[in-house]
């Protein structure tokens, strides 16, 4: 047996978290601060923050962080570093309160995507990832137990510290949050831009 057309998704337990994420509570909450309503996307009665300063210093120790989880990640794709450059082009923080939640939905104009989870108790509401290939839909046979191969769904139940990495075109949702507590996630999106589309 060959997979062919896999869709990778990276999981990692970053270091140094716990600073990190003090530092990113900081900046999420003057956000809040400054525009306590947020802004309205797939969430569901939770705040979702404007897009991130990205030359913020409180930003600086994260971005540093997580470079090499994403350089890995593009190398894994085996995508050209000569002729690109790659760039986080946008960065945002949602907090789901009790029963907040995340419409199904996908990170368009991309090509990877991630969440970072700065707190998440228990049941704060996994993260589902949805099989991207549309011929599933016309027949699924029933399975006796599901796999890698018959799923079409995949959840990923998120942990303080924990970075997903995925194509930015994988459909996603995350789930109510059941916990009293808040789920606080940063999420950002990647692009390989053309070094001559810079000169």
């Amino acid at each position: 047996m060959h997979l062919f057309f896999s869709t990778p998704v990276w999981i990692d337990q970053i270091n140094n978290f716990e600073t990190i994420n003090n530092e990113l509570k900081d900046y999420i909450n003057q956000e809040k601060e400054k525009n306590p309503d947020g802004v309205k996307k797939s969430n569901v009665k939770g705040w979702h923050s404007e897009g991130f300063d990205l030359k913020n210093e409180k930003l600086k120790r994260f971005i540093n962080e997580i470079s090499n989880n994403i350089g890995a990640a593009v190398k894994d794709m085996g995508w050209d570093l000569e002729s690109q450059l790659v760039r986080i082009t946008n960065m945002w923080a949602i907090i789901n309160k009790e029963k907040a939640f995340n419409e199904k939905h996908h990170h368009g104009n991309s090509a990877l995507s991630a969440a970072y989870y700065v707190k998440a108790e228990d049941n704060a509401g996994d993260i589902i990832f949805f099989d991207p290939r549309q011929a599933n839909v016309f027949h699924h046979p029933t399975s006796k137990e599901a796999n890698s191969l018959n799923c079409q769904v995949q959840s990923v139940t998120p942990k303080a510290g924990t970075l997903v990495l995925f194509p930015s075109y994988l459909e996603h949702k995350v789930e109510e949050n059941l916990s009293s507590e808040e789920r606080i996630v940063v999420s950002f999106n990647i692009s390989l831009i053309r070094k001559k589309d810079l000169l």
